[in-house]
């Protein structure tokens, strides 16, 4: 499942945001700060660790949560690049701007 997918629910953005927050976490531990069913944040981990957003690790009979730095780098990475993006093409509309104001300015238009 693709990252940005997964964290279109709410839900699952929150769950992100008290992981990265608390470091890991056990299911149980997650889901008491929810309104739902355990079952219900079982599915909602399922897709945050399918999107490679969250990991689990058993420790005895626990599922501990963190986050996936692999997966969140990944996000990151495609954050960046789209942000430089619009940064450039911001820059040269700025640079378009400022020459079209100078001709006017110079009273070449």
């Amino acid at each position: 499942m693709n990252a940005f997918s997964a964290l279109s629910d709410g839900t699952r953005r929150e769950i992100v945001r008290l992981v990265a927050m608390e470091g890991g976490l056990g299911a149980s531990e997650i889901s008491q700060n929810f309104q739902m069913s355990s079952p219900a944040i079982s599915q909602h981990l399922k897709v945050l660790r399918e999107a490679r957003i969250l990991r689990m690790e058993k420790a005895a009979q626990r599922r501990i949560y963190t986050l996936d730095v692999a997966g969140m780098d990944e996000i990151e990475t495609w954050i960046l690049e789209t942000r430089n993006l619009w940064k450039k093409r911001m820059d040269r509309l700025d640079a378009h701007l400022q020459r079209k104001k100078k001709e006017r300015k110079d009273g070449k238009i």
